[in-house]
């Protein structure tokens, strides 16, 4: 194995005054530089728009110039600013990139670090990864996505519930992939109720495949990012991998299988029950939904607030809950989610929407 590059080196890191009881107040002035030229061209960006990303977020002021930075603003946010440079370069020398959705993670990350460890970061490993032969190792963005990450790992059955962009679904599959590869599970079940969202499923055309497929398409996009296609393509021809509405899943017993339920606010809640109880040996179950979305009829109860209600105090079962300030999409997707979070506490739009 190639021994890695050593790590930046920090050439000062000391506030600019000497009186400590002012060190906090006080601005200071941190200096780093990266052995390795290219991959620190990564880490600043495109027109070093990275280290721009960081200036705005953390409230600190960064130049760069070869392949040193230098970085000035309050201590702990400089400290902050540093923590997040040293974690991209790391992550670029193997390999992963460093955009915007990552530098996003690696502040969210090194806050956490140090609201866990104040000034020793060095006892946290970090947030939570999923590693696959395709997409290699995919870090947690945000302690949220790091519960869920961990409730993956400790529990048979984990139920998420949160609003559209935070990652669910994509984090679920990626799991799942990686429970495969590692033989730890046979094969893949991946379902969606098939419920309309204002369309009628028998006026499209085709025959059932053709008339289902659109509706479990994110899940098709969540595994080709983390699988290789042909590797998917026989998977599906050989019954390795199973992707398939909900009513399929009736009558069936799921062993040694990773099963994702996703969008499970559309199941009802028999639906639900009949899901849950298709739970096997040596299987794990994952159940993803963001109840603010229902497209169920009105009058039809959503089976996933019922089930949480009923198995979420089980010691046996995990549970998470995503907020508007975990979505990770895009910022614009973030804002949408607590503009109409908004309007829903004030009475103006309807829950389900």
């Amino acid at each position: 194995m190639k021994p890695q590059d050593p790590s930046p080196s920090r050439i000062a890191a000391a506030p600019l005054t000497p009186n400590p009881t002012l060190r906090e107040s006080k601005p200071a002035e941190i200096s780093i530089a990266f052995p390795d030229n290219a991959a620190a061209l990564v880490v600043f960006g495109h027109y070093d728009q990275n280290i721009a990303r960081i200036e705005r977020s953390l409230g600190v002021s960064a130049y760069a110039n070869g392949n040193q930075v230098v970085i000035k603003g309050p201590k702990n946010a400089s400290e902050q600013a540093r923590r997040v440079l040293e974690m991209l370069y790391e992550r670029v020398k193997m390999g992963q990139p460093a955009d915007d959705g990552d530098v996003d993670g690696a502040i969210a990350e090194s806050a956490y670090q140090g609201l866990l460890f104040p000034g020793d970061e060095a006892q946290r490993d970090g947030f939570g990864v999923v590693k696959t032969r395709k997409r290699g190792v995919v870090r947690a963005r945000n302690a949220a996505q790091d519960r869920y990450l961990a409730a993956l790992r400790k529990f048979e059955l984990v139920f998420a519930e949160g609003p559209a962009g935070t990652g669910k679904t994509w984090l679920a599959v990626g799991h799942a992939v990686s429970l495969l590869e590692q033989g730890l599970v046979e094969r893949l079940v991946l379902s969606r109720p098939a419920v309309e969202a204002g369309e009628r499923l028998g006026f499209l055309p085709g025959d059932m495949k053709d008339k289902v497929d659109p509706y479990l398409r994110p899940i098709y996009d969540a595994l080709y990012d983390f699988m290789d296609g042909r590797m998917v393509e026989r998977g599906i021809q050989t019954g390795m991998i199973e992707i398939a509405p909900l009513a399929f899943m009736r009558g069936r017993t799921l062993s040694k299988a990773a099963v994702l339920l996703d969008e499970a606010q559309n199941a009802t809640a028999m639906q639900m029950k009949m899901f849950l109880t298709r739970l096997g040996e040596g299987s794990r179950m994952m159940v993803n939904g963001d109840p603010t979305q229902t497209d169920l009829a009105p009058g039809q109860k959503s089976g996933l607030g019922e089930a949480v209600r009923l198995l979420s105090s089980n010691p046996r079962i995990g549970h998470v809950r995503f907020a508007h300030a975990d979505v990770v999409r895009h910022d614009l997707v973030r804002q949408i989610v607590e503009a109409y979070e908004r309007a829903g506490h004030e009475g103006r739009t309807p829950a389900a929407t």
